[in-house]
């Protein structure tokens, strides 16, 4: 097998996004992606059964599309990388049984590949290697969470993440109270833009100093967020107008919303940071497409003397590049295949890079 430039094929399939990527060592071949969030909508969130389904039906045709524009098939690769965790139950029981199957026709060395991590890994698509003192904040419909990467094969640590929703279920929940579809990012991120941001004071959740004993001996949660008293607030706020009859300022209940997620967690990303002797920060996930968290992040990354990397649109939602470059970082630093005796993990921690 080439552990110098491995040409490596991932496979993602966590949610409702089917994606079949390919890497050489750290050089981009294809990004292919079939989503099912069309058939999500009139349920306001996805649903695993549905998600599971469109993977069963998405699946061949996005690897040949895959395998045609890499210009590639199936026994030039080096090895396989699936998605084993975390992530929806049904929906990774897809990819890792396509993963398996392909493994065992094929011959070639499989790889479980960790989800989250890989949202870190795909950095090396754009721009080259990672740096040393490298955090990362990923920021998704399913996951919230702040990193410290010592290396991307070996060495992962869960430094915070959410105790309740994640940002983009938050906001998802609170398009639905504002009457303003499925998926919420997006449509919230646009309507903020002709609100008031400092309309409404709406709680930062986590945010009151608590500590244990002593001064010098911090509290739990330090850098953890919850957003579940936040999408309450809103709900309260909205029932508020409607009780005395009033028009609901919609765009500046999105903005003032808005502006208490990205605070909070740009807030809590930067502590951790500072504290950990983090000097490089990765923005990835969904949510980083988000234009105010870019726009704040940048400002205080900025002002903390840490440089922000943000990788394309494309490459920070959930897709099998990102599996394919970790796949590939995890191949050249020589650790060994999983054994096809592994089954997905929907809980798998961060520390657990490759099973």
């Amino acid at each position: 097998m080439n552990r110098t430039e491995p040409l490596v094929l991932g496979i993602e399939s966590s949610c409702d996004e089917t994606g079949v990527g390919i890497v050489r060592g750290e050089t981009l071949l294809t990004n292919t992606v079939s989503s099912s969030m069309e058939e999500h909508v009139r349920f306001g969130g996805v649903i695993p059964e549905i998600a599971s389904r469109a993977h069963l039906e998405a699946f061949i045709p996005t690897l040949q599309a895959a395998l045609d524009e890499a210009g590639v098939t199936l026994a030039d690769l080096d090895a396989i990388a699936v998605t084993s965790g975390p992530g929806l139950s049904g929906a990774l029981m897809v990819g890792v049984a396509a993963a398996k199957a392909l493994a065992v026709a094929t011959g070639k060395p499989l790889y479980a590949i960790n989800h989250l991590v890989a949202h870190v890994g795909v950095g090396v698509l754009d721009g080259g290697a990672l740096p040393e003192n490298l955090g990362a904040l990923l920021v998704s419909g399913g996951h919230t969470e702040i990193l410290r990467v010592r290396s991307l094969a070996s060495d992962v640590e869960l430094l915070g993440s959410t105790i309740d929703d994640a940002a983009g279920e938050a906001y998802d929940k609170v398009a639905r109270i504002l009457g303003l579809g499925y998926p919420g990012g997006p449509v919230i991120d646009k309507l903020a833009r002709e609100g008031n941001p400092t309309a409404i004071r709406f709680p930062r959740g986590l945010t009151q100093p608590k500590y244990m004993g002593t001064a010098q001996e911090p509290g739990p949660h330090r850098y953890d967020w919850s957003f579940s008293g936040l999408k309450t607030a809103v709900a309260r706020c909205v029932e508020q107008y409607e009780a005395a009859g009033e028009p609901l300022p919609v765009a500046d209940i999105a903005a003032s919303f808005q502006e208490a997620v990205v605070d909070v967690i740009t807030a809590k990303a930067v502590l951790a940071c500072t504290e950990h002797g983090i000097t490089h920060l990765l923005l990835g996930g969904g949510v980083a497409a988000n234009s105010r968290l870019r726009a704040l992040a940048e400002e205080r990354c900025a002002a903390a003397g840490i440089k922000l990397r943000v990788p394309p649109i494309s490459l920070c939602t959930d897709n099998g590049a990102m599996i394919a470059a970790l796949g590939a970082q995890v191949v050249m630093a020589g650790v060994q295949p999983s054994d096809l005796g592994f089954a997905p993990d929907p809980s798998q921690p961060v520390s657990q890079i490759s099973l």
